[in-house]
């Protein structure tokens, strides 16, 4: 049997899943990806998961497609057709997900970040949307890498598919932050740890809350928040959350340092 591609493991709460395929620059190939997709579903129906980190090894954290199983294959048979897939169980994730990037992104692999609820990079790290320069389209990543991006430079990078930096990457709004190396597993740390003191419901409520479409006026959808907002207040975790304040403790889903 090949080696694992893709470890998961889970400490504190946190569910670690890593991409270590560095031969191939953590391409998405047909292992890697099934590897990914069981990982993430592991983390979404375990309950002792709270967070999700989302990291790698190797100096690339994803170059996207394994080009060399693309080579030859039929529409009906390519590997970006398994992709969809990946790309929903990371954006529709009832736990929340955080990118941990100590190297480049590219394609797909941007994508995957795009899709993440929170993404953290170091300076070295960069990006392209190089899929024109191949011949082909960004359609699947499209889907989340809009939502996150300036109008501007999405028309910019999606259509000369140059290279750019983690800095413009935060300005632009792909990243959360760029740190330097030796402060990037601290900075991901914060963001963990912020997490985790979330109901478990209330996150993913929340995070189903900023994917809806927006109303046209605020007034037309008070009716439907407010019906959200005091069901939660009334429910179970919210009432342990409102005690939990009271009692200046913490509430019992947040798990034990």
């Amino acid at each position: 049997m090949a080696d694992e591609l893709v470890h998961y493991t889970v400490t504190g709460g946190i569910a670690t899943i890593t991409l270590d395929s560095p031969h191939n620059r953590n391409a998405l190939s047909a292992q890697l990806r099934r590897e990914l997709s069981a990982a993430l579903e592991s983390a979404r129906t375990d309950d002792a998961v709270r967070v999700v980190q989302l990291t790698h090894t190797g100096p690339v954290f994803c170059a996207g497609m394994d080009l060399k199983e693309a080579r030859g294959a039929g529409s009906g048979d390519q590997g970006v057709n398994e992709f969809p897939q990946i790309l929903d169980q990371l954006w529709s994730s009832p736990k929340p997900v955080v990118a941990r990037l100590a190297g480049p992104a590219r394609a797909g692999g941007i994508g995957m970040v795009a899709a993440c609820d929170i993404a953290v990079a170091v300076p070295e790290a960069t990006f392209a949307f190089s899929e024109v320069r191949i011949g082909v389209v960004p359609a699947l990543i499209s889907l989340t890498v809009l939502p996150r991006l300036q109008a501007r430079a999405a028309h910019e990078l999606f259509l000369t598919g140059e290279v750019f930096d983690a800095h413009r990457a935060v300005e632009i709004g792909l990243l959360n932050a760029c740190v330097p190396a030796e402060q990037l597993d601290a900075k991901v740390a914060g963001y963990l740890k912020s997490l985790s003191l979330g109901g478990p419901k209330a996150l993913a409520a929340t995070k189903e809350l900023l994917s809806r479409p927006r109303p046209a006026t605020p007034s037309e959808g008070f009716a439907a928040m407010n019906e959200l907002s005091a069901g939660f207040f009334a429910s179970e975790e919210g009432q342990e959350g409102i005690r939990a304040f009271g009692q200046k403790r913490k509430p019992s889903w947040v798990p034990a340092e």
